[in-house]
């Protein structure tokens, strides 16, 4: 048990123990580690969903419903305090952030061959990607449903909008241009790089961008949705 800090509400303190005592507890009758994903379909969690499929480590999948507005109860909160998804409960405490869970996962389960762990370079390299699509091409996604974020102004929410369509394609013509290798995303291997674009990439249409302006991505796109764990996650989100 922890002291309680002298901001935090008793109720959701209280709810904040009971995930700490439960993330230091997830394992399963043998001792090995159990993973929990918190996810939500049509969202950046499907990156982090797929990686875990492709490890073939245990893990647990809870579906947080957006249209609920479970990502605000206390009892998410109490998990993720920034109501947002993917959250990957761990047994040394909660991780969330699509780069630094995809990082865990790589790292954790080095017999994947998910990550360049031996090459500094190419690590780094990858941890560039990674970054550029959360930094950068999430958050122009994000202006078309999230302008409130960033203004309060419904002129200036509309102007974010209206501009979707070309920062999303600015970001794939540079994706697909100089920093897409091909066939992976690293090149001849597969990585945690290739959930994330596949994910993203999947947003296009939504966005107004036609997908086949990038030949190499659409065709990494439909490749990846041939892969048996990509292909066993998409039909678990649609069950």
């Amino acid at each position: 048990m922890i002291a309680r800090p002298g901001g935090l509400p008793p109720d959701l303190f209280r709810l904040v123990n009971r995930c700490d005592f439960f993330s230091s507890a997830v394992r399963s009758a043998g001792g090995t580690m159990m993973l929990k994903l918190y996810y939500a379909p049509g969202t950046c969690s499907l990156a982090s969903h797929i990686a875990l499929e492709e490890t073939g480590a245990a893990y647990e999948a809870q579906r947080i419903d957006f249209s609920k507005a479970e990502q605000t109860k206390p009892e998410y909160l109490a998990v993720n305090p920034k109501g947002r998804v993917p959250a990957l409960v761990t047994d040394r405490g909660t991780l969330t952030e699509t780069p630094a869970i995809l990082t865990y996962i790589a790292q954790s389960f080095p017999e994947a061959g998910l990550a360049p762990l031996d090459d500094p370079f190419e690590f780094a390299r990858l941890q560039s990607f990674l970054s550029y699509l959360c930094s950068t091409v999430h958050v122009a996604h994000a202006h078309a449903r999230r302008g409130a974020r960033w203004a309060d102004d419904s002129a200036a929410q509309e102007a974010m909008k209206a501009k979707v369509p070309q920062n999303m394609a600015d970001c794939f013509s540079l994706i697909e241009s100089l920093m897409f290798t091909g066939p992976f995303v690293m090149g001849e291997t597969y990585t945690i790089a290739d959930p994330y674009l596949f994910t993203i990439a999947g947003w296009l249409e939504g966005d107004g961008v036609d997908p086949s302006q990038f030949p190499r991505v659409l065709d990494h796109r439909n490749q990846m949705a041939e892969r048996p764990a990509v292909a066993k996650v998409l039909t678990a989100l649609e069950s």
